[in-house]
């Protein structure tokens, strides 16, 4: 259901509830906002939910800027300072997570650690998934499947005649490691079997559905309406296909006959959690399949995204790709593939992929927030239960804070000291504070050999026709969570080693 056609739904019997919200919000000083409607609130303004709308009201209005979502108040952070303040002293009370109607019925009622509501169950589930699943070491003893997906990938390439559709194989790239770290098997879209068609189809039909406008999710007691217009059969039909495959896969590493291996994957470590009676929290089999399911979104979409547009900005700009691939041949040199122990002398590369997230952050309004109780931020109340939005693209983009901020330029992070992993306000494409992405490691370290590969094994050209201002206008972003290109890259590709 679109906003416009939602308007004419909105019953004239909640104007009354509203009107007295209103009224008591005035009473208070809030953050500089734009102007609100009765019921509606500022919804008319944002038919277009992105960062770049919100960006343009926070140049009007200001760095910490109030919306309201219908009934729901909302929070807009666009400045590091601002983010700083908050996060520095209000870690804890900007922790929570709005529970939003579509991702509570695909993710068994919010139990996975993105969506979940902060307590000890998100610190324990936390703390399975840092030390026992993605830790450093963790992460390096995956190198085997990191080293071989690449490979295979580098195969595919090699072997094409004509353009590489990037966007399409770093998908399978990282959808491929992401299934056997967790699952301890591939769920190859192209194959031949033909389950896994139909599970990358589902996945793909779940996306277009969690990035749907949702009623409910601004007026909470019109969760009526999803069952009226058959949105919430849709989302338990899709439920219930998903939930299907995480307990087939559950099932097999349950039989007996199942052969081990000395590694295990993530399904292993969560089935041995569940049988420790040393834990807190008592470990459901539902709770084991949206943890897989959180892995597997998290870790290939992100992933993805960012490989697909640091390779986009590299052709945009050549003399970056040629000093990149200078860097890497001159460090490699001799050999027939970059390994993971070269990729701490590729500091260019590095700095590249630093820039391409501070550009293209994988998720540019990170993932939704919301306070646990209210606070006071400078002059100004935060209400509770407010929906915080980090508009971590409009502070990567911000001039104060970047010399021309538009421009794609490595090498502003050689001597500087500014990393993405939570520490530094103005780059966090991870997040920061309590709810910083748990899976950073594991994603750098794959983009990054990917990356390193890719720019060592092949020199790489526009296809036939193509310039360097179609890419400019193949910038355009598909909507979600996670930035992606809409139009696929495709790319030619020559092997540069003998």
């Amino acid at each position: 259901m679109n906003l416009q056609a939602f308007f004419l739904l909105v019953p004239a019997v909640i104007a009354p509830y509203v009107i007295l919200l209103f009224i008591k919000q005035r009473k208070r000083k809030l953050p500089p906002g734009p102007y609100r409607l009765p019921i509606i609130g500022n919804l008319h303004q944002l038919t277009d939910f992105n960062h770049r709308s919100l960006k343009l009201l926070s140049n009007k209005h200001g760095p910490l800027m109030f919306l309201q979502l219908g009934s729901v108040p909302a929070i807009v952070i666009s400045s590091a300072n601002t983010e700083k303040e908050i996060f520095k002293t209000h870690d804890l009370i900007f922790s929570g997570r709005p529970i939003f109607y579509t991702v509570k019925k695909l993710t068994y009622n919010c139990s996975n650690v993105s969506f979940c509501p902060y307590g000890d169950y998100w610190k324990e589930v936390k703390k399975i998934v840092t030390t026992e699943l993605l830790s450093a070491s963790k992460v390096q003893s995956f190198r085997a499947v990191r080293e071989e997906e690449i490979e295979l990938m580098v195969g595919s390439i090699e072997r094409s005649s004509g353009p590489v559709n990037l966007s399409e194989l770093t998908h399978c790239l990282t959808n491929s490691i992401v299934c056997r770290v967790a699952f301890g098997k591939k769920f190859e879209r192209n194959g031949g079997d033909g389950s896994s068609r139909s599970f990358h189809r589902l996945r793909q039909e779940i996306q277009k559905v969690v990035v749907g406008v949702c009623v409910s999710d601004f007026f909470p007691w019109m969760e009526w309406l999803n069952k009226l217009s058959g949105f919430e059969a849709r989302i338990q039909r899709h439920f219930a296909e998903l939930d299907k495959v995480y307990d087939q896969i559950v099932e097999e590493h349950l039989d007996p006959k199942r052969p081990k291996s000395d590694r295990g994957d993530l399904v292993d470590v969560l089935l041995r959690f569940q049988n420790d009676p040393a834990r807190s929290i008592a470990f459901t089999n539902n709770q084991i399949k949206q943890l897989l399911q959180d892995m597997l979104a998290a870790g290939t979409d992100s992933s993805e995204a960012t490989l697909t547009c640091t390779m986009t900005e590299l052709m945009r700009n050549p003399s970056v790709m040629k000093r990149a691939q200078d860097e890497v041949r001159r460090v490699v040199k001799g050999k027939k593939k970059v390994e993971e122990k070269d990729l701490s002398q590729l500091m260019y590369l590095k700095a590249v992929l630093k820039e391409s997230f501070r550009v293209h952050p994988p998720a540019p309004l990170l993932v939704p927030r919301e306070t646990l109780e209210s606070c006071r931020i400078g002059d100004y109340e935060i209400p509770a239960n407010a929906r915080v939005f980090i508009n971590a693209m409009a502070i990567a983009m911000d001039p104060k804070l970047w010399e021309n901020p538009n421009e794609f330029r490595p090498e502003r992070f050689l001597d500087s000291s500014i990393d993405f992993r939570g520490q530094h306000f103005e780059l966090i494409p991870f997040g920061v504070g309590r709810r910083i992405c748990p899976g950073m490691n594991f994603a750098v370290q794959l983009i990054e050999l990917a990356l390193a590969n890719l720019l060592y094994r092949f020199d790489w050209f526009f296809p036939q026709n193509m310039t360097t201002e179609d890419l400019d206008l193949d910038l355009e972003e598909a909507p979600g969570i996670t930035m992606h290109k809409k139009i696929p890259l495709h790319l030619m590709a020559t092997s540069a080693i003998l």
